[in-house]
């Protein structure tokens, strides 16, 4: 026993060095690469469903994109305590306090578990209700209802899944993020074909088969912390549920519990007035939500790389480093975004109609992907910013910039532009919504910056 001890106290020793010491550029590409993948293939089987579903028709394609805003909210329930904590964790990490790293990551685990059985049960006995506040139609509906029950008893693995990969990531330790969100990702994958076609259960075999995709994944992260392959531990006894700890980890996590709620939010209210102009329109923006958002988690990925090297060194006084990690993380979210929208451009039209061959939701979809491809060039500044801040434990102006990133600016843009411009104007909201969001971005990242002391600490 005494030797696990100072096992654990050498590793997270090695791990503080590595994190307040190593060339800073490419200790952030070391991390963000892991993450990206996990962003990415995160994505990828989430369109796996799409892909497979849209051969089943428009209806059936749409509930899929309807039953995606639950999801949604489910993963923003796993980033409220699993970035709360994490960012929290780092910071206990980098200070070296192992025994509060400890009972913060145990705690995050935990509390994520009770929320996510709650809501699963909740769901379950609010079925219809649930379905059309997502934004189902009626001919949709028949299809949502099948597809989100295994989404709802799935509950408890996905929730935790995101909580334990946000906990690896801020640790430092992403490649083990990586692994179980892979080993999910490549069994829906495999298994979408089989349950929907190969066992003829359409739409309730994409269900199923996401249902055994997130307990193997679950089960792969959990066994990193079980095995001892993380410097905190998950352990029962280390739960604390006192107001601080609950306080700080929920204020921490608020951004990320924003980023994706008001994200969920916004995809219901699209839902709602793409429904107006028909099944063709909610599945091309259903479609054009994932793929915009498939791209996004790059950069998403990259400024997540970055944020345990900023919490380890705020944490440690090491603000210098803070400094060149923002610059550098932007500069490589800008020329990465670029790259990607400028080849994407090209290809519209046959992204969309990978996922749906019907020509009224390719023409829908072609010219909406289009518009989010320019704009997304002028996100990066805001997701670095909004990284900066919530891995700093600065709960206010993280909180605001998420929101305002996630829905507070989208959601308005959506009601006032579907209405001024029928359409076209829902295709144009999001475009508008990026851009706008620049404008406090900027002003809060000025604003940290300035008053970030410009000596280190010493020690």
């Amino acid at each position: 026993m005494k030797e696990n001890k100072q096992d654990a106290v050498q590793n997270a020793e090695s791990q503080y060095e590595k994190m307040t010491t190593a060339p800073i550029g490419p200790l952030i590409l070391k991390l963000a690469v892991p993450t990206v993948i996990t962003m990415l293939v995160t994505q990828v089987y989430n369109m796996a469903d799409t892909a497979f579903v849209g051969q089943l028709g428009n209806s059936a394609s749409a509930a899929v994109g309807v039953v995606f805003g639950f999801m949604a909210i489910l993963q923003a329930v796993g980033f409220l305590f699993g970035a709360g904590a994490g960012s929290l964790l780092s910071q206990r990490l980098g200070a070296r306090d192992l025994e509060g790293a400890h009972k913060t990551a145990s705690t995050g685990f935990f509390m994520s578990l009770f929320i996510s059985i709650l809501v699963g049960i909740l769901g379950l006995i609010f079925l219809d209700p649930l379905v059309y506040a997502l934004g189902s139609t009626v001919t949709i509906a028949p299809y949502a209802k099948i597809y989100i029950r295994y989404i709802l008893i799935a509950a408890p693995f996905i929730v935790p899944s995101f909580a334990m990969n946000n906990l690896l990531r801020y640790e430092g330790k992403a490649v083990f993020g990586m692994a179980g969100m892979m080993a999910g990702a490549c069994l829906n994958i495999i298994g979408d074909p089989i349950f929907i076609f190969g066992l003829k259960m359409g739409i309730a075999g994409a269900g199923l088969s996401t249902l055994l995709s997130q307990i193997v994944g679950f089960l792969v992260l959990l066994s990193a912390f079980l095995r001892g392959k993380t410097e905190s531990r998950i352990c029962w006894k280390m739960l604390t549920l006192k107001k601080g700890m609950v306080g700080n980890i929920v204020g921490v996590g608020m951004p990320s519990m924003l980023r994706q709620s008001l994200g969920s939010a916004a995809t219901v209210a699209l839902n709602l007035e793409a429904a107006v102009y028909g099944d063709p329109a909610v599945a091309a923006m259903s479609i054009v939500s994932r793929v915009s958002f498939f791209l996004f988690s790059v950069i998403i990925g990259i400024g997540q790389g970055y944020q345990p090297v900023s919490g380890f060194n705020y944490g440690a006084g090491k603000y210098s480093r803070i400094r060149q990690g923002y610059r550098f993380t932007f500069i490589t979210e800008q020329i990465t975004i670029i790259v990607i929208c400028l080849v994407g451009l090209f290809f519209s039209g046959n992204v969309i109609q990978f996922f749906r061959d019907d020509p009224e939701v390719i023409l829908i979809g072609t010219r909406a992907l289009r518009l989010q491809l320019v704009t997304l060039m002028f996100v990066p500044v805001t997701t670095c910013t909004e990284m900066q801040l919530q891995s700093t434990g600065q709960k206010l102006y993280s909180s605001l910039l998420a929101s305002f990133r996630s829905g507070l600016i989208f959601i308005p843009a959506l009601l006032i532009l579907a209405r001024v411009r029928g359409l076209s104007g829902i295709q144009e909201a999001q475009p508008t919504a990026y851009i706008l969001v620049m404008i406090p971005a900027i002003y809060y990242a000025w604003s940290f910056f300035i008053k970030l002391p410009r000596e280190d600490k010493e020690g």
